[in-house]
């Protein structure tokens, strides 16, 4: 049956992305498949959605009670005596990254005693709301003495450390999603009070700052969208051209320079990369061709000289942010869960502007492994940063003072499902690759897609094309760069070897000599029900080198097989540690899935050699078993050493006595 407006809203607000009814006249070419529309009954992602909603949301909100997060909204509304209950004046954010996780979830699967706390929630942070919209429960509490962050005055410090307009867009997109998910309407207008204040006291001739920390820019995208109200476009606009009046403030909050003029990726990872999402948003809305040469420019600046094997960003802990091009350290690592998460929005927003599966292929490089690096199995350990080295000092923590990673997981793993598709008139595009089914509408005809696969553990997938009538349209499947030829787009990262496996791709059994396009195959013809496509991905071992501009990677492999990035923890080598293996670069591998290890995973096995320093100094080279793991599973038994890249020489080691 033809998409509701309502879903229409719910396609472009929850993931920010696509035109409402009453249709703006610009917007992102291509518009997603919402995350409820799509059903995953698959081994790998199913149990980590069930998860996130029966462990890590609940824990989430404990958290938030506990640490007085929530105490902090009770207080500034007078519900309650106390002063200020946190150490952070952005810590309003974790309860609205709290809300639209719930909301997320509550699409899925409905839960009135969930919903019921949130209405609860809500009347607290309504109860904290000046009379004229500001919500900054740092501030109402104790207003003559509030954070040395904040300022002594509203918006004084915003452009440097308040966080005043952070705070509030979280609030937006959690107000948006709650709305959305419920209909309820009680959250949304606290969300458009605060937009209408922040709207009277900012713009050209009146505040002109920009945000310190990005992300009202996207949620001010999202009020426009479900309001349609111009106000709020134009003032996400603003924040981004306002960037450069004070260039003194440096690069950490890319602030140095207009927006338009900066070609190249620097400062806080996250900050960046949620303005740059925010920018591909108005860039669509608006026809800003400026913003996209802009983004364009950053995005190869990224992915050619800043970007790890993991799909991590942000190299330096100093700054939680980029560092200088091919500095891209393993041990110290920073790799911050959050700028994963604001990576993937970035890629997916860079793909609805340009249509090219190599966004995809970072994306889905990012969330195999970097952010769900950030998470334990469990759903209850978190990393905040994610190094790809350890000595044995990394453990995953319950919970963090700044608590802004396991907040974002739990927000993003529920719409992970939004994508898999996606449709641009009469192309649907398979991004991603999950046993589901789903209903999409392509042309203004329905259609039934069902998807059967193992991965990421196998790369076999078929699927079974259902639609309501007979319909011409193009399958676009995403052949992913690293089954041909590229670990990454650019040239960073290359694979050591020459293997060039074939994927092969059936329509109803006959092999099909397909089209490509952007990194697509493209399959155009007349479908009917019962159609069927088989696609085979071969997952051969990869050895992977990076640059030699990589100081770190000099001399040494990494290993990935299908979309994952491996690597070796000191319990599975025999005893030994993961500092004193090297890997020959014709070293053979296996590989096998363990249904007992890590909720199952598949590793991979061979032989290693290791270097022992006798008591004279000399260094003895032994064969060795060699065990490696998927990165995201590392230290889920607690501490151990780690190595992502090993060394293919005895001098690179570091010899055990």
């Amino acid at each position: 049956m033809p998409i509701s407006n309502t879903m229409k809203r719910l396609v472009l607000c929850v993931l920010a992305y696509t035109v409402t009814a009453g249709a703006q006249p610009k917007d992102y070419p291509i518009t997603p498949v919402p995350f409820t529309n799509v059903k995953v009954n698959d081994a790998f992602w199913a149990p980590r959605l069930k998860i996130n909603k029966e462990v890590t949301i609940p824990l989430a909100f404990r958290k938030a009670e506990e640490t007085g997060r929530i105490d902090n909204f009770r207080i500034a509304g007078r519900l309650k005596k106390g002063k200020f209950s946190t150490q952070y004046p952005f810590d309003d954010s974790d309860v609205f990254k709290n809300i639209e996780a719930a909301s997320y979830s509550l699409q899925i699967i409905p839960d009135p005693a969930l919903e019921a706390y949130v209405d609860t929630l809500i009347g607290y942070i309504g109860a904290a709301q000046e009379p004229d919209g500001y919500l900054y429960t740092n501030r109402t509490i104790d207003p003559l003495h509030p954070h040395k962050w904040s300022g002594s005055r509203r918006w004084e410090n915003e452009d440097v450390l308040s966080h005043e307009l952070y705070n509030a867009g979280h609030m937006y997109e959690a107000a948006v999603a709650y709305y959305l998910a419920t209909g309820k309407r009680a959250f949304l207008e606290i969300a458009l009070r605060n937009a209408d204040l922040v709207d009277k006291e900012f713009g050209w001739g009146k505040i002109e700052k920009a945000p310190g920390h990005q992300v009202i820019e996207m949620g001010l995208v999202k009020l426009f969208r479900v309001t349609g109200d111009e106000r709020y476009l134009t003032l996400a606009k603003f924040f981004i051209d306002v960037r450069g009046q004070r260039p003194e403030l440096g690069e950490y909050a890319q602030n140095h320079k207009r927006f338009i003029d900066q070609d190249s990726a620097v400062g806080h990872a996250v900050r960046a990369e949620y303005m740059y999402s925010g920018a591909a948003d108005v860039a669509a809305l608006t026809g800003q061709t400026d913003y996209v040469k802009a983004l364009d420019k950053i995005w190869e600046d990224v992915i050619c000289r800043k970007m790890y094997i993991t799909g991590g960003t942000g190299a330096s802990g100093g700054n939680e942010g980029f560092g200088l091009p091919y500095e891209l350290p393993n041990g110290s690592a920073y790799c911050e869960t959050c700028a994963s998460i604001a990576d993937v929005f970035w890629n997916y927003r860079m793909f609805l502007l340009h249509g090219e599966a190599r966004y995809f292929d970072v994306l889905e490089r990012i969330l195999y492994n970097a952010l769900l690096s950030g998470v334990s199995l469990s759903g209850d350990r978190f990393f905040y940063p994610n190094p790809l080295a350890s000595a044995g000092q990394h453990s995953r923590a319950e919970w963090f003072g700044c608590a802004c990673c396991p907040c974002n997981v739990t927000r993003l793993l529920p719409s992970v499902l939004g994508y898999v598709y996606a449709v641009q008139e009469k192309n649907l595009y398979v991004n991603l690759f999950m046993q589901s089914t789903a209903r999409v509408e392509v042309g203004g005809t329905t259609i039934n897609v069902q998807q059967t696969t193992e991965y990421p553990w196998n790369g076999s997938i078929g699927i079974e094309i259902d639609p309501a009538s007979t319909k011409k349209f193009q399958l676009m499947l995403r052949i992913p760069g690293w089954a041909h030829g590229q670990p990454l787009p650019g040239a960073l990262y290359r694979y050591h070897d020459e293997l060039n496996p074939s994927v092969v791709i059936r329509v109803n059994g006959e092999v099909q000599d397909v089209v490509m396009k952007n990194g697509y195959a493209c399959i155009d013809r007349e479908w009917k029900k019962g159609d069927t496509v088989q696609l085979d991905i071969p997952m051969p071992i990869r050895k992977i080198s990076a640059d030699v501009r990589v100081k770190e990677d000099r001399d040494k492999i990494a290993l990935q097989r299908g979309p994952l990035v491996y690597c070796a923890e000191g319990g599975d080598q025999s005893g030994v540690t993961t500092q004193n293996l090297f890997l020959e670069k014709d070293a053979e591998f296996t590989s096998e899935f363990v249904p007992g290890l890590l909720n199952g995973v598949q590793v991979i096995k061979g032989g290693a050699r290791g270097t022992h320093r006798s008591p004279a100094g000399a260094i003895d080279v032994r064969e060795q078993p060699f065990l490696a793991i998927p990165y995201f599973a590392w230290a889920n038994r607690g501490k151990t050493e780690m190595s992502v890249w090993f060394a293919t020489a005895p001098e690179s080691t570091v010899p055990v006595p």
